[in-house]
């Protein structure tokens, strides 16, 4: 009897359920507010969270203790996810975000480099599951909630063949439109106006068509 107990219990160990998204604590302090009573001391918790699949997300909460600030960090991390596409399994091209102070460049890299970065931008690229990857803090800054979001300002600008190509056909088709053809449109709007202007039609199209169908209505041949 003792064997089989064991027996169930190794089975259930096997059959427990991993959860969704890999959890890293990226920042965590204590922080005191000073309140009419005196002062008051909370824990805030910085969370980056991500499937190592694409989606990766962030979330900053405080709580009375550790772990409400870590759940609801992640709470909020969960409500801020973006999806990072891959091509060649890297980035597809070179950039730079700035948030503030804190700024970030993220580069492409060949396969089998493996990420290159440090501090929190290390944190966000392996959740996000980029295996090849250049990333360096260019800013002075040491604050880890900056960088973190100057890098997911940095994943979010990505553009990738499909968008670019858009993107260029639409800058095609401003550099198509001239300024002069702009200026002639405007100027024929004016002429049209004076125009109205002099046969004193311009009331009536003011009006509109609601004001001219009773009118009709009493009209007899």
């Amino acid at each position: 009897m003792a064997k089989e107990g064991r027996n169930n219990n190794k089975g259930g160990f096997k059959g427990k359920v991993q959860p969704e998204f890999e959890q890293v604590i990226v920042d965590l302090a204590r922080v005191t507010r000073v309140m009419a009573g005196g002062k008051r001391m909370r824990f805030r918790a910085c969370v980056a969270l991500g499937d190592r699949r694409g989606r990766v997300g962030w979330g900053v909460a405080k709580g009375a203790d550790v772990a409400i600030a870590v759940n609801k960090a992640v709470s909020k991390g969960k409500k801020n996810m973006i999806k990072v596409r891959l091509i060649n399994e890297t980035i597809p091209h070179k950039i730079e975000a700035k948030f503030k102070s804190a700024k970030v460049m993220l580069k492409p890299a060949v396969k089998g480099t493996g990420i290159i970065a440090g501090g929190s931008v290390r944190n966000i690229l392996e959740l996000a599951g980029v295996p090849n990857i250049y990333g360096k803090i260019l800013g002075r800054s040491n604050n880890k909630i900056n960088n973190i979001q100057a890098t997911f300002l940095a994943l979010a600008g990505l553009k990738y063949p499909a968008e670019a190509a858009v993107e260029n056909k639409i800058e095609e088709i401003k550099e198509e439109l001239k300024p002069e053809d702009l200026i002639k449109d405007e100027e024929l709007e004016e002429e049209q106006k004076k125009l109205l202007k002099k046969a004193g039609l311009e009331d009536a199209l003011t009006v509109g068509l609601a004001t001219l169908k009773p009118a009709r209505k009493g009209f007899k041949i």
